[in-house]
């Protein structure tokens, strides 16, 4: 049944508690490591990224570095993926690809092919809401919610009103 009207699913400060939360979890999972690469997947999914990486400003003492990676959703072949900044020597290096929903995982796939193709030592997905469709063999490191929906219903994420909603 689809809901007539949107069901807040996260506030403001239930969104707060999962970023920390993931952060204090990437953090802990990548001690040790000189230096991590923290990727957004435009637009939201770089929001989540902004979001972690100030988060770990506070708590980590290893360098960070943060990126957009848009993926071009009509050609998204390693041709239709850009990251930029782009990352100069991520070789061997650990990096964090964020996004907001996981639904289907055919975003994350591609945009991790020109990371996987640099030769990154570890590649990482962080995502706040995990639907539970998979098509692609995507599973995220880091999940802030999982969340069981019908195909039909969508989940929006909105940073600028800190909320998530079921519609």
């Amino acid at each position: 049944m689809h809901p007539t009207q949107p069901i807040e699913i996260l506030d403001a400060v239930a969104i707060r508690q999962k970023v920390n939360r993931m952060a204090y979890q990437v953090y802990e999972n990548n001690y040790g490591e000189a230096e991590l690469l923290i990727c957004g997947i435009a637009e939201r999914g770089y929001l989540l990224a902004e979001k972690i990486h100030n988060t770990l400003l506070g708590i980590a003492d290893f360098k960070l570095q943060l990126a957009k990676v848009s993926v071009d959703k009509n050609a998204p072949n390693s041709e239709g993926v850009s990251i930029n900044p782009p990352f100069v020597g991520m070789e061997n290096k650990v990096v964090i690809l964020c996004d907001d929903v996981l639904y289907s995982g055919r975003t994350l796939a591609y945009a991790s092919v020109p990371l996987l193709n640099a030769g990154v030592k570890k590649l990482q997905c962080l995502v706040l809401i995990h639907r539970n469709h998979l098509h692609f063999p995507i599973q995220p490191t880091y999940i802030g919610m999982q969340l069981a929906t019908t195909l039909q219903e969508n989940v929006e994420v909105d940073f600028a009103n800190e909320k998530v909603t079921l519609v």
